[in-house]
């Protein structure tokens, strides 16, 4: 930068810097307050926008599919709203063409109950209703509906978790605990998909800490939501002995620390021993009042679902889980997850079946 730029430069800063410090203590807070006022006002406009847009979509829908394609009138009422798109779009432009109007009439067919389709449109964009509009089960819809609100979503970051199966995942976790379990359920998913860590083959536990680190904003979305991040390497001293936990997380919702341990290759039951420990240590000196006693989640390459049944660690609040460091193609990641499932129903209905000497 040459001489005159730079003076002029550090005039420029200058008179910034003597511009805010010559604004009054009181009057700073007023500048603080007004601009509150306007960025909530924006919001609500926006929200507003957002709400009504949603609100007249889900009307015009019900209008024709009440009037147009109501009552057998299938085949007659395609071409009325072929006719329709053509005159909505010459009057008010772009938005009102026929696969728009579907996407309307399914919108009214799908959330049929308004009331709850008001309150989700407060916070929902019509893109966010788009992205959920082909899910074909009123269950999954309604959880990714619910967590996009919750996690205050991106429709980036919804039809992520749509592609990632995050509902059938999370459903296949809670499948996974039995009667008496410490950890509530939709705490956790099984598979985790961290194939945005972009690790190499041959790579070790460090490895994987470290990528998880660096792209922790990610992980914390995978793992779900109102996680935070506390410490990595945890230090416990335990009879003069130092043992370290590989990542330290918090869950605010659920008011409780969250202890995850990092493994390479498939479940050991050693794993079990080592993670009551460090929950056990956590609870005695590192949960604060008001909180829910620790839980524990173990990342394996492979769990060993027998194994992890007949420990039933899930009593001790501890979830064993595994983790893919690709994204399989959608056909093999469902069929994965369908058998995943299976067996897991299958194991839960043999756990119910009344014993030999049961009356």
């Amino acid at each position: 930068m040459n001489e005159p730029a730079a003076r002029s430069r550090e005039s420029g800063d200058g008179l910034a810097r003597r511009s805010v410090a010559a604004v009054p203590s009181s009057e700073q807070d007023l500048v603080a307050q007004v601009s509150a006022l306007i960025e909530s006002a924006r919001e609500s406009i926006a929200s507003y926008a957002n709400a009504t847009l949603t609100m007249t979509y889900w009307q015009i829908g019900s209008i024709i599919d009440s009037e147009v394609l109501g009552a057998g009138r299938a085949e007659y009422g395609a071409q009325i709203l072929v006719t329709l798109s053509q005159e909505l779009t010459g009057r008010f432009g772009r938005g009102f063409d026929e696969p728009n109007l579907n996407r309307m009439v399914k919108l009214s067919r799908l959330f049929p109950d308004r009331e709850i389709l008001v309150t989700l449109s407060q916070k929902l964009s019509w893109s966010h209703f788009l992205a959920l509009l082909p899910l074909r089960s009123e269950d999954a819809r309604a959880f990714y509906a619910e967590a996009a609100v919750a996690g205050r979503w991106t429709v980036r970051e919804l039809r992520r978790a749509i592609s990632r199966k995050a509902y059938e995942r999370r459903e296949l976790a809670d499948s996974q605990l039995g009667p008496g379990s410490l950890v509530p359920a939709d705490t956790f998913s099984d598979p985790y998909l961290l194939d945005f860590l972009g690790l190499q083959d041959g790579y070790l536990e460090a490895d994987l800490e470290a990528a998880i680190l660096r792209d922790l904003e990610a992980f914390l979305l995978e793992v779900g939501t109102g996680f935070t991040f506390v410490e990595r390497q945890k230090r416990m001293v335990i009879d003069g002995k130092d043992f370290h936990l590989d990542l330290l997380l918090y869950h605010r919702p659920l008011k409780r620390l969250v202890a995850v341990e990092l493994k390479i290759g498939e479940f050991d039951a050693r794993y079990e021993g080592q993670m009551k420990l460090y929950l056990k240590w956590l609870n005695r000196y590192e949960r604060h009042e008001g909180e829910e006693a620790p839980v524990g989640l173990i990342l394996c390459a492979e769990s060993s679902r027998e194994q992890v049944e007949l420990l039933e660690m899930h009593k001790d609040g501890i979830v064993v889980a595994e983790y893919w460091t690709a994204l399989p193609p959608k056909h093999e990641l469902e069929q994965r997850l369908q058998l995943m499932l299976r067996e897991a129903r299958e194991r839960l209905a043999r756990r119910e079946l009344p014993s030999a000497g049961d009356d």
